[in-house]
């Protein structure tokens, strides 16, 4: 894909997620794979003013040396890792889902009472551990948190999703606060059962053909 073609898919996929609501003003920020980088959202810009030359570049060589109008996000540091880190995946979503976002200020994992839990890789959405915004703690934290799993909470802060494309990431941050939306609501009635590690092994097995597969 060319830069400009993956700069409005950021674009596309940033809209896509005010519209659905997993997202407020400038809180959230998207990067994509590129080359010997990362294309990222730029720091502080609305989403609905971004245009494709408003995305900047970040050499994997130097976190410094970004090529854009803007700086790059303020939460730079973990994208730009995060895709260091795990070059099987392509795409970093980061956004303030409400609900999700609500079960990562009191610092919970998304248990498997349902087995769409399995979305995020694992028999839990896990929450990793607080660490200021914009830190390499924070990017440590979340690329534990994301070992072996392909979503996760940040405490007192929002969700992470990662993927193969643009798509997936989004499909997962949609799925993540649905799921986070339901847990809260189940508790009001009962404390949930959870799934057992066997059963989720069992639904983790058939989700390999499960939903996109490109």
């Amino acid at each position: 894909m060319s830069k400009l073609s993956i700069s409005k898919e950021i674009i596309q996929t940033c809209l896509k997620m005010e519209s659905l609501g997993i997202n407020q003003g400038t809180s959230g920020n998207i990067s994509h794979r590129f080359k010997d980088g990362i294309l990222i959202t730029p720091s502080g810009v609305s989403y609905d003013l971004l245009k494709p030359k408003d995305i900047v570049f970040v050499p994997f060589s130097s976190k410094e040396d970004y090529k854009g109008e803007y700086p790059p996000s303020s939460e730079l540091d973990f994208h730009f890792d995060v895709l260091k880190a795990k070059p099987e995946i392509n795409c970093v979503l980061h956004n303030h889902s409400i609900n999700a976002t609500a079960m990562a200020i009191c610092q919970m994992d998304i248990p498997a009472y349902h087995y769409m839990v399995a979305i995020g890789g694992g028999n839990k959405i896990p929450c990793a551990k607080y660490a200021t915004f914009g830190t390499p703690e924070l990017s440590q934290n979340i690329i534990k948190a994301l070992d072996g799993y392909s979503a996760c909470l940040l405490a007192h802060h929002g969700v992470v999703t990662i993927g193969a494309n643009l798509k997936k990431a989004l499909n997962i941050a949609i799925e993540v606060e649905n799921l986070a939306k339901q847990y809260i609501l189940a508790r009001q009635i009962a404390e949930p059962k959870i799934l057992s590690n066997k059963e989720m092994d069992k639904i983790l097995e058939k989700f390999k053909t499960y939903g996109l597969k490109k």
